[in-house]
């Protein structure tokens, strides 16, 4: 335990050990005879995208795939069985601004005036910063979408844009740290005034500064999860929109970098995106969450962006993310070459390095397993372990020391990148140090050959081991056949055919399942392969007889 504390501890920020004690050690001001002024508009504020309907009745919550009766949990009732993220999107209010949330306005301004007088400044897990965040931008957003708001409404959310100037999460920075500033911009445009100024002033610095550091130069966010990103996104989307609400009050040149890299991060989604139009599953991803990124140009959209029509190559590498993509007409490759994520917050990594995803025609094939909570419980450890993900696992260990709920201390890091397009084919190969902990330093090295109609996977652990096994996790729908020994079948219609031929290596087809959303788990497939002293190699090849 000494050990992960340690490799966790020393590859933070002095910042964040700093403002953990000062987070910890202060206690924000709140002027209760605050007066306000609301600024005055210039333009429309254009439709957010909906978030899905999680108000069911004016007593009934649903978040997470769980659902809770009003009276009986309150806001912040203890209950073990009720997750703290589960409280945090009970405090979110996104329900404001969810598909049909007009039918339900006289429940949304109940809610509103139960939540402002049941949760005094400060108490409660509704005023941690990054649900504070969240429910003053939904609350303004629910404003200048045409809702009338009392003076008490009003009184509230100056207090608690207030109470958020004063708790901004530099200990935790990364995602937490541009919710608070993106917030603290929405109330500094909403109001006018000295606090308005404030809030203004810092929350565009900090973006400012965050975009450079969290936006990598291919377009991705630095921590490598095609959820955040995609959430991220939509963030600055938010802006760009209060920011033509509000357009003598951002200076220009902020806009117009916040449109840049708006458009760059499109194309990053758009790479790191299935046939099926939804994101595929490394670090902390899942369904549900985060929009699509059919909705998030629709609401781009809206907005009068103009986005490029991006022209993807058979082979693309994201250099800055660590990700590789591969297209062929009947199958999609997404493979992890990349760092666990930066390296003072890998809050959301898992040990997946050199892990893939493959969709054959246009469906999901070998997936990740996926994320269905955020507790420190077993199946948190088992969803962000290396045998939950289609990579090597050496000596029944993980290839990042993945702990607790976020935590991560010594991390495995990509080498000897090649890439090197041939005339049939396209070889990839790639090695990692992760598992360099171990006695004798082994080094598991992964090569990928790309044919037209055909994927080989060859694995080879350099250095002694005691056991490593490869792991393949189908989607739910792969039913799979045994043909005969270490071969396998499915059959997806009369024409379409999918064969997977272990050709080196020992392998079992074992049960387990997938976590598409967070509190649903569905019962899956996967292939454990024990590696021998000459690796591993899996032979998948798909057939279409009707072309």
């Amino acid at each position: 335990m000494i050990s992960l504390y340690f490799h966790t501890l020393i590859n933070l920020k002095f910042k964040q050990i700093y403002y953990r004690f000062l987070f910890y050690l202060s206690k924000p001001i709140i002027n209760n005879k605050s007066l306000y002024n609301l600024r005055v508009s210039t333009n429309n504020f254009f439709s957010p995208i909906e978030k899905k309907n999680s108000l069911i009745d004016q007593n009934t919550f649903l978040f997470l795939n769980k659902s809770y009766n009003f009276s009986k949990i309150g806001w912040n009732n203890s209950s073990k069985k009720i997750t703290k993220l589960w409280r945090y999107n009970q405090h979110y209010f996104d329900d404001l601004n969810s598909r049909g949330a007009i039918t339900r306005k006289v429940w949304h301004k109940k809610l509103i005036n139960l939540w402002i007088n049941q949760n005094p400044v400060g108490i409660g897990v509704g005023w941690e910063p990054y649900p504070t965040s969240l429910r003053i931008v939904n609350w303004i957003k629910w404003y200048l979408l045409g809702n009338t708001l009392s003076d008490i409404f009003l009184q509230s959310l100056i207090k608690q844009s207030q109470w958020l100037n004063q708790r901004v999460e530099w200990h935790l920075l990364g995602n937490h740290l541009f919710t608070n500033a993106k917030a603290l911009v929405f109330a500094g445009l909403f109001f006018s005034g000295k606090d308005a100024k404030i809030f203004l002033e810092k929350g565009l610095k900090i973006i400012n500064q965050e975009l450079n550091e969290q936006i990598l130069n291919d377009g991705g966010n630095f921590e490598r999860s095609p959820m955040y990103h995609a959430i991220f996104l939509e963030d600055l989307l938010d802006l760009i929109n209060i920011a033509k609400v509000y357009p003598k009050n951002v200076p220009k040149n902020q806009l117009s970098k916040w449109v840049k890299t708006s458009k760059n991060m499109f194309r990053w989604l758009e790479i790191m995106t299935h046939p099926d139009g939804e994101i595929s599953f490394f670090n902390d991803s899942a369904f549900g969450v985060a929009p699509s990124l059919n909705e998030l140009r629709k609401y781009a959209k809206r907005l009068g962006l103009n986005l490029n029509s991006f022209k993807l190559a058979k082979i693309t590498h994201l250099q800055d993310s660590g990700y590789i993509r591969i297209k062929s007409k009947d199958a999609l490759a997404l493979l992890d070459v990349a760092p666990i994520g930066p390296d003072y917050i890998p809050a959301h990594a898992h040990a997946d390095t050199l892990s893939f995803e493959l969709s054959l025609f246009n469906q999901r094939f070998i997936v990740n397993s996926g994320t269905s909570e955020y507790k420190d419980s077993t199946i948190r450890h088992y969803e962000r372990s290396t045998k939950a993900h289609n990579t090597i696992e050496i000596n029944n260990e993980n290839s990042s020391e993945v702990w607790s709920i976020f935590r991560v201390a010594r991390r495995a890091f990509p080498f000897d990148l090649s890439i090197k397009k041939l005339e049939k084919n396209i070889n990839i190969s790639c090695a990692h140090n992760g598992y360099e902990r171990f006695c004798g330093k082994p080094i598991h090295r992964r090569k990928w050959q790309f044919f037209e109609n055909s994927l080989i996977i060859n694995d080879y652990i350099e250095g002694p081991f005691k056991n490593a096994n490869a792991y393949f996790h189908f989607h739910p729908l792969v039913n799979l056949s045994k043909d005969k020994d270490n071969i396998w079948s499915i059959k997806f219609d009369n024409y379409r055919e999918i064969k997977i031929d272990i050709k080196e290596g020992k392998a079992k087809l074992k049960k387990s399942y997938y976590s598409p959303e967070f509190g649903k788990k569905i019962q899956s497939n996967h292939l454990k392969i024990s590696l021998g002293v000459n690796g591993s190699c899996v032979k998948i090849s798909w057939f279409n007889s009707n072309e």
